[in-house]
């Protein structure tokens, strides 16, 4: 099979899925040839020598040999997937809100766009374009379940993290939480939303604004995290995650979360629906009147891409949510039905199907 991948290799979401990916066609012992966007950055991850090896081959394989006659498999956004190193190119993509744009529509309908999520693929479809639908897989090169304890004193731990976006709500969420439990020892709250695309500065303004410039000694914020296995530590030391985004692809660290056995609490719509059950977190239904996604930051109003509005939710129905969670964690601190997932969603299928379409 001759194929080629033009993808992101670096320590955001979309490089980590690329190298998800990139290393089960490495176990697979294929050859495809490989265009990165961007600079390589694999600062993240545990060395390994022969997979990088591998990665090199393949780059000098597509400089040596590609042509537009080999099917592409690339993964990035739509603004920018016009391009293309191919007469096929099976684009893979994230998109978090509702109302397409013309430009968006039209650089979906020249792919053969695939979507990481149902939700996704039925808003294009009800906007006239068809597209796809493969889902992630967990990645076990990267996360499991340490069964370590990280504290003696028997606090029930929530994590609350994903890059610092309003449509996150990581504020929201920080903000609701420290008010029910701010500085009750049985409880405390990990944040890891560090945003990378913003300044340090702005990082630590928007947490500060978050609590209200008060301290709560059970709140502990954490910027970058540099390495793959100190994430997966950090993942580890909770016991809860709090998923409560209004729009995500996929939701990569709650995903995993929920899969190497921590409890949560899930908005219900979105991506979340692909994974999240009643059986394996707290379900949060979103409200009726969903809200405007401009943040002028990443969603500027009248721009060509990013328009339209995404889900809110009850923030009452939020803390009930927690507090919920919190029996299920005094009745088994390990979530059975997350465990589920890791067999459910893999990156095996994930690249079995994504090669159907070759």
């Amino acid at each position: 099979m001759d194929f080629a991948l033009n993808i992101p290799i670096n320590p955001v979401s979309f490089g980590q899925v690329s190298l998800a990916i990139l290393r089960e066609i490495y176990r697979r012992g294929l050859a495809p040839s490989l265009l990165p966007i961007g600079n390589i950055n694999v600062s993240t991850c545990e060395d390994d020598p022969k997979f990088l090896e591998w990665i090199n081959k393949c780059i000098s394989k597509y400089k040596e040999s590609h042509t537009r006659d080999i099917p592409v498999i690339k993964l990035w956004h739509l603004n920018g997937s016009h391009e293309s190193i191919s007469k096929k190119q099976i684009l893979i993509s994230f998109y978090e809100i509702d109302s397409p744009t013309t430009y968006e529509k039209n650089v979906a309908k020249g792919n053969v766009t695939v979507f990481t999520n149902k939700y996704t693929k039925e808003v294009f479809d009800n906007h006239g374009v068809e597209t796809h639908f493969v889902p992630l897989g967990f990645d076990a090169n990267t996360f499991s379940n340490l069964n370590k304890s990280f504290f003696d004193d028997g606090r029930i731990t929530f994590n609350v993290c994903g890059k610092m976006e309003r449509r996150k709500n990581q504020v929201r969420v920080i903000k609701s939480w420290v008010k029910k439990f701010g500085n009750d020892k049985r409880y405390s709250l990990q944040a890891c939303c560090y945003n990378s695309f913003i300044s340090k500065e702005l990082n630590a303004k928007i947490i500060n604004d978050a609590l209200e410039g008060k301290r709560y000694f059970n709140f502990n914020n954490l910027e970058w995290i540099e390495k793959n296995k100190t994430y997966n530590e950090f993942l580890n030391s909770a016991d809860v995650v709090l998923a409560m985004s209004s729009g995500e692809g996929w939701a990569i660290p709650e995903f995993s979360s929920v899969a190497i056995g921590k409890h949560s609490v899930v908005l219900n719509a979105h991506a979340h629906k692909t994974w999240a059950n009643e059986k394996n977190s707290v379900l949060i239904n979103p409200s009726k009147e969903k809200i405007d996604c401009y943040d002028n930051l990443f969603f500027k109003k009248g721009q060509e891409i990013n328009q339209g509005q995404y889900f809110n939710y009850n923030e009452d129905e939020f803390i009930a949510g927690c507090e919920e969670v919190i029996k299920r964690v005094e009745n088994n601190r390990v979530n059975e039905e997350g465990l589920k997932l890791q067999s459910e969603f893999t990156y095996e299928k994930t690249v079995d199907q994504l090669l159907t379409y070759i």
